[in-house]
């Protein structure tokens, strides 16, 4: 917050989590960063954090959970969230999604999948960025009533969000061994993080 005028670019940074990291309200703030740090834990547990991706990272807080000899790979479309994260952490390395020649212990979709029309074809690609013990971790909204109404409370239009988690969970469910779910937060049905890896 001190070092990023949210409100005033609050159009161009809507669509990354930072507006929700940074809310007003505490309860709002705390949900979101909840997600970061379920889906941290869920990846110790289930996955090595060797070599890690990021997708539709945003400012990269999540790098912030990881150890520090975490190799930490990203992809993000935002410029200026690009020129935050290389401002920030001089060893996060940026990649494109084609890039075929990276496999990673861990891929994460934290809140960006949603934002996709072709997300079918995403999940796609980021299964083939995972290594043979790989783990895919993905999170999202659930665009239920009550999400709806936290976001409304919120200030948030969700008019970037194309489809929900439940949507984008069946189509990894029919690709990957599911390890994990988790409601978040305290069981409420807001947002949801699941964990996969290929095989059985």
């Amino acid at each position: 917050m001190q070092s990023l005028d949210v409100q005033k670019d609050f159009e161009e940074w809507e669509e990354t989590c930072l507006p929700s990291y940074c809310h007003s309200n505490l309860f709002a703030a705390y949900v979101s960063w909840q997600r970061l740090f379920v889906s941290a834990k869920l990846a110790k547990k289930h996955g090595k954090l060797d070599k890690v991706l990021d997708f539709g990272c945003g400012v990269a807080e999540l790098k912030r959970l990881l150890p520090a000899e975490t190799s930490y790979h990203y992809i993000e479309e935002l410029s200026s969230s690009v020129n935050w994260i290389k401002s920030q952490y001089s060893d996060a390395i940026g990649i494109d999604l084609n890039d075929k020649n990276n496999s990673y212990d861990v891929v994460f979709a934290l809140d960006s999948l949603e934002h996709n029309d072709n997300f079918a074809e995403l999940v796609d690609k980021l299964i083939s960025k995972l290594s043979s013990e790989g783990v895919l971790i993905v999170s999202g909204p659930t665009e239920n009533a009550l999400y709806r109404l936290g976001r409304k409370v919120a200030g948030f239009t969700g008019h970037y969000h194309k489809t929900t988690i439940h949507d984008i969970n069946r189509e990894i469910d029919s690709r990957l061994t599911l390890q994990e779910r988790v409601v978040e937060p305290f069981g409420l049905p807001l947002f949801v993080v699941s964990v996969w890896r290929k095989g059985v």
